[in-house]
């Protein structure tokens, strides 16, 4: 199998449709030396002199009638999968499980709107939600996830990524909290106050304690939890101060009241970097258009909370 030429099999078909070498020369756009060059290739590789001359003209054998239908079935199906395709995708009848990796947050505050939103557009669709507890390539290049959302840092060379949105930080207090009680929040107030922090990992000091350090403050973290929705729920009960990006608190999606109640937002009195959220996925499922739809859905969501993106 090794020395076949899979193009002989096209040349087959057309030789066995025209019954003609010059025919079917004009109609490959080869020289008549050349087609009869490769009609003696075909009978060397099938044993068989396929066509012979009779009269003026070329009749096949019987072993050539007997392959004439099959040879070109396979041809038209060679043709159909090596062609572009351009079969659209029924999003309706759509059945599949579609695997997304992202952080708490993102799952707690996007995860409704984006079930909603794929629900209604096709319900056999099953969405399976990953933990994100590192931002370790293997799991898209294995196909064991299918997209990832978060802050890209150090992504794999060859992953395909696209920028859902830009986000930053704010500060969450209960409401009543002395720190909003009349007086604008200075770094000084902000860093005297006990903090509950987002971390999962040793070291919990963010930006923030950089900028805080730059003006020689020092915040006091009292807390460490591992989401933003365990962050805003103690400080929803406590004097506890929370940080968390802004879409925590609902912004252009359907409101959480259940998350949020109780709890006033304040803009940090220190600048702290964007964050960019961006989908991961691998380039072999570039072409794919289901994936290609489920990007679609995950981007439109992000542009209605953030439509300035």
């Amino acid at each position: 199998m090794e020395n076949v030429d899979l193009n002989l099999l096209v040349a087959l078909d057309v030789l066995l449709a025209e019954g003609s070498v010059t025919a079917a020369a004009r109609r490959l756009g080869l020289s008549t030396s050349a087609m009869s060059r490769t009609l003696t290739r075909l009978r060397a590789a099938t044993g068989d002199p396929l066509l012979v001359r009779a009269g003026r003209g070329l009749v096949p054998t019987p072993y050539a009638a007997s392959l004439r239908d099959r040879v070109h079935a396979l041809t038209r199906e060679v043709q159909t999968t090596l062609r572009p395709r351009n079969d659209p995708l029924d999003v309706a009848a759509l059945e599949r499980t579609f695997t997304i990796r992202a952080n708490e947050a993102f799952i707690q505050f996007f995860s409704v709107p984006l079930c909603a939103a794929i629900a209604e557009a096709s319900p056999r669709v099953r969405l399976r939600f990953a933990p994100k507890p590192n931002k370790d390539a293997a799991p898209l290049r294995e196909g064991l996830i299918d997209l990832e959302i978060g802050v890209i840092k150090s992504a794999a060379p060859e992953m395909r990524s696209q920028l859902l949105f830009h986000d930053r930080f704010v500060g969450v207090v209960r409401t009543g909290h002395a720190l909003l009680a009349g007086r604008s929040v200075t770094a000084r107030r902000y860093a005297a106050c006990r903090h509950v922090v987002v971390s999962r990992k040793a070291n919990v000091a963010g930006p923030v304690d950089d900028a805080l350090e730059a003006l020689g403050l020092h915040r006091t973290i009292s807390v460490v939890v591992p989401a933003h929705a365990d962050a805003m729920r103690l400080a929803s009960h406590s004097d506890l101060v929370a940080l968390v990006p802004s879409f925590c608190l609902g912004h252009g999606l359907a409101n959480h009241p259940a998350m949020t109640a109780g709890l006033q937002s304040f803009e940090l009195p220190v600048h702290t970097p964007e964050i960019s959220i961006s989908a991961l996925w691998h380039p072999r499922m570039d072409a794919d258009p289901a994936h290609g739809w489920l990007r679609q859905m995950v981007t439109s969501l992000c542009r209605v909370a953030y439509p300035d993106a």
